[in-house]
C-alpha cells in the first residue's frame, strides 16, 4: 500500500510539472526512479524507454505503466497510469473551457515560448544521459552512427517515412541482431 501511494504521488508530481510530453518526462523519470528511489536500474530504465517509445500510446503513459507494474504489479501499473494522466486531463479540461480567451493573453503566449525552450532542454538532457549510459561496444556505436546517418539523410533529402515503418524496420533489425548474436554464441 505504501509503495502504491508513493508511486501515485511521484507520477502525479511528474505529470503535473512536465511540459512537452513524454520525451521531456524521461529525464524526470530517470532522476526519480533510478537515482533517488533506486526502484529500477539504469539498464532497466533504458529498456523501459525503448519499450515505451515503440509501443502504441503516449510515452508518458507507457512509462508509468511499465514502472508501476515493475515495482508494484498490476495495482502499481493502474495507479501510476492514472496518476500521470490526471494533471494533464485537468489542465486540458480547464483550458478547453476558456480556450479562445486563454490564447489571447499576452503572458500566456510568452509563457508558452519559455516552456518550449525548457522542453528542448529536457529532451536533449534525457538523450545525452541515455547516450552516456549505453555500453560502448562496437555494435552499439555502429547502431548509433547508423541511426544518426539515417536521421540526417531523411532530413537533408526531405524524406518522410511513417513512424510505424521506422518501428517495424528497427524491430526487424533488432531481432536480426539478436538472432545473429545467438547464432554466433552457438557456433563458439
Amino acid at each position: 500500500m505504501k509503495k502504491t501511494l508513493s508511486l501515485f504521488l511521484a507520477f502525479f508530481k511528474i505529470g503535473a510539472f512536465t511540459f512537452g510530453g513524454g520525451y521531456a518526462m524521461i529525464a524526470l523519470l530517470e532522476n526519480e526512479f533510478v537515482e533517488k528511489k533506486k526502484w529500477i536500474t539504469k539498464n532497466e530504465f533504458l529498456d523501459m524507454v525503448a519499450i515505451a517509445e515503440s509501443t502504441p500510446g503516449p510515452v508518458a503513459v507507457n512509462s508509468a505503466t511499465y514502472i508501476g507494474y515493475k515495482t508494484a504489479g498490476f495495482k502499481g501499473a493502474a495507479v501510476s497510469t492514472l496518476a500521470v494522466c490526471i494533471p494533464s486531463f485537468a489542465v486540458i479540461f480547464c483550458i478547453s473551457l476558456f480556450f479562445e480567451q486563454f490564447l489571447k493573453l499576452t503572458y500566456v503566449s510568452y509563457a508558452f515560448r519559455g516552456i518550449q525552450v525548457c522542453v528542448i532542454y529536457l529532451i536533449l538532457s534525457a538523450g545525452l544521459k541515455m547516450l552516456k549510459n549505453i555500453k560502448k561496444t562496437a555494435f552499439n556505436i555502429v547502431i548509433l552512427l547508423s541511426v544518426i546517418a539515417a536521421m540526417v539523410s531523411c532530413t537533408v533529402f526531405s524524406v518522410s517515412i511513417s513512424s510505424v515503418c521506422y518501428i517495424l524496420i528497427c524491430g526487424v533489425l533488432g531481432m536480426a541482431a539478436f538472432f545473429l548474436k545467438k547464432l554466433k554464441k552457438g557456433c563458439d
